[in-house]
């Protein structure tokens, strides 16, 4: 079965597909992005999402992943000011009307792109088999929206925000998810790791699942450690986030690498090496991390194990 990918990155969405079976050729254009692809040898086109349609690129399962930095907290805040915008133009792309709005950071408007794909795939009477979406969690009632649209289309849809951690991920993270098929019911994948909860050893919990996976497991550092990022400071720079190598990393973003690392004696350790802050988000130890601007392209992608759990969800 082939995939095709949206919004590709460095290989996240496109590697945890292959893990179930599942090739995929993806549409990247940033070019650090796309070395580390070629690098990794995934099937990749290097150009612009919007300027392509299914009649482009075949396929009978569409991924995608867009751009989260205008409606992140963190980010600029413009997709959340446009969210009813963005809802009222997925309901006039279902109903096959022109949109007629512009967004005034072209990356909002990325988020109707996987609508467009699906929809295109239809009228050209060769729709996609199935849909998987993922995106940060403010995102969510846009893949709503979605929902209903591709409910009125035939698809059986499932929605939800998702804990990266329940699923082996080395970290917590939580990401707005759509899986659909094709007159096929579908769910949401079920949890196989235990929910993090502060102060609370990963020995406790539901015994049905495993326990979720620390830093310390993750990687090989040979000796305890805390991570102390910028998360949680509420402005505060003597409030910093703190992990310890006991617990999972905080959420991955493009700024990694400037978390410090401390030893139990809060001595300065090396920090995260590109190879690191990759395994924290699933990729392999080895991933041919390539071009520039690294940690944001590790912070961009799609975690490896939460894309195999979504791509198993419509295949299996």
């Amino acid at each position: 079965m082939i995939g095709v990918e949206l919004f590709a990155g460095p290989g996240g969405m496109g590697l945890g597909a292959e893990h179930v079976g599942v090739r995929t050729v993806g549409i990247e254009w940033d070019a650090n992005a796309v070395a580390t692809r070629v690098a990794a040898g995934l099937a990749t086109i290097h150009g612009d999402v919007a300027r392509y349609g299914p009649a482009d690129v075949p396929g009978q399962i569409l991924t995608a992943g867009p751009p989260c930095q205008t409606f992140t907290v963190a980010g600029s805040g413009a997709g959340r000011a446009a969210l009813d915008d963005i809802l009222a133009a997925v309901k006039k792309m279902g109903a096959r009307e022109q949109i007629g709005t512009v967004f005034g950071d072209v990356r909002t408007g990325l988020v109707l792109e996987p609508l467009r794909w699906t929809l295109a795939a239809i009228d050209a009477g060769q729709p996609y088999r199935a849909v998987v979406l993922e995106q940060v969690q403010q995102v969510q009632p846009v893949w709503n929206a979605y929902a209903e649209v591709l409910r009125a289309e035939g698809y059986e849809v499932a929605t939800g925000v998702l804990r990266t951690e329940q699923y082996g991920l080395p970290q917590t993270r939580r990401r707005a998810v759509l899986v659909a098929r094709l007159g096929v019911p579908v769910s949401l994948p079920a949890p196989t790791h235990r929910a993090y909860r502060k102060g609370v050893p990963q020995t406790e919990g539901d015994p049905s699942l495993l326990p979720w996976v620390s830093m310390g497991e993750a990687l090989n550092r040979d000796e305890p450690f805390t991570v102390i990022s910028n998360y949680g400071t509420g402005g505060d720079v003597r409030n910093r986030g703190r992990r310890s190598s006991s617990e999972p990393a905080a959420t991955v973003t493009g700024k990694i690498s400037r978390f410090r690392i401390v030893d139990e004696g809060g001595r300065e350790k090396p920090r995260f090496t590109h190879g690191e802050a990759g395994m924290l988000q699933g990729f392999p130890a080895d991933w041919p991390w390539s071009g520039s601007d690294i940690p944001q392209q590790v912070g961009n992608s799609c975690p490896i194990p939460l894309a195999a759990a979504l791509v198993r969800a419509v295949t299996q």
